[in-house]
């Protein structure tokens, strides 16, 4: 009884010690960095409100442009009309079809790659030579082959997510140690127990950074692919504004891109987080 007494507040205190400077640093980091961040973009926007109100003329000129209350007021009148949701709306039903294949997709043959042999040369070569090819490259093939051009603009978005999630997630399976493949196999596991046990938690950190990579260059794919054949969305809603000189209007475009770029890509980066506590930097960065 008295070793239990003894050693439990031992423990208690132990913990206490532990947590307590993992909270507090926790907390000091989102008083730090966001500020910081928030500090950052202000100091942007006020920047280029000056540059533009002054008409400065530099080696770029910054008096064709319109200033930061334009374009916020531009905005804010955009947020009023049913139109800006609707191509709000359809351009995340695209990134999301067209994301989803990829994810569901490019996991798989990622693995495959990384553990066949036979994959690497047979499905490994034809995607070594595709995937040097802009995904916008392919719009005059997808308007061609598929029956739609909704369905083009998913597979080009696609398309632009496939090969950095399948090149991340072969990367992955190829780092992983062979020692805690043969340790399962050892212990009488069987071949599901090692794509269970140990390559999926064992790949989840890099396949989580070609996701993070995939969504942004699937954006930019596929605001292109509005632009060129598109009749509803952000991307094609900005072409149009462009098209009648609206230039306020084109950067609303711009800026909503932007924040539907970060919110996807942060959104996929916290997942990641969640799921992979276990590395140390994870903990260090949340």
């Amino acid at each position: 009884m008295m070793a239990t007494a003894t050693v439990t507040p031992a423990l208690d205190l132990q913990t206490r010690s532990v947590t307590a400077p993992k909270s507090a640093r926790s907390r000091s980091h989102w008083l730090t960095v966001w500020p910081l961040r928030i500090l950052v973009l202000v100091a942007a926007a006020g920047l280029w409100q000056f540059l533009t109100t002054a008409d400065v003329v530099l080696w770029a000129r910054f008096d064709t442009v319109p200033s930061v209350t334009d374009i916020a007021q531009a905005f804010w009148t955009s947020l009023g009309t049913e139109e800006y949701y609707l191509d709000l709306g359809q351009s995340l039903i695209r990134i999301g079809a067209g994301f989803a294949l990829a994810v569901g997709v490019g996991v798989p043959v990622g693995i495959l790659l990384g553990r066949s042999r036979i994959a690497t040369n047979t499905v490994g070569t034809l995607t070594e030579v595709l995937r040097p090819i802009p995904a916008i490259a392919l719009v005059p093939v997808a308007i061609l082959v598929l029956p739609t051009d909704e369905a083009g603009m998913v597979f080009i978005t696609f398309v632009a997510a496939f090969f950095p999630i399948s090149v991340a997630t072969r990367h992955a399976v190829r780092a992983l140690p062979t020692i805690w493949e043969d340790s399962v196999l050892t212990m009488g596991g069987r071949k599901r127990d090692v794509i269970l046990r140990v390559v999926l938690p064992g790949i989840a950190p890099g396949v989580f950074s070609g996701l993070s990579v995939g969504i942004g260059v699937a954006w930019i794919c596929l605001i292109s692919a509005e632009m060129i054949s598109g009749r509803l969305g952000v991307g094609y809603r900005t072409w149009q504004a462009y098209t009648v000189v609206d230039y306020p209007q084109v950067f609303v475009g711009m800026l909503t891109i932007g924040i539907l770029g970060a919110l996807t890509s942060g959104g996929i980066e916290l997942i990641g987080r969640r799921l992979t506590r276990w590395l140390p930097r994870a903990q260090e960065t949340r």
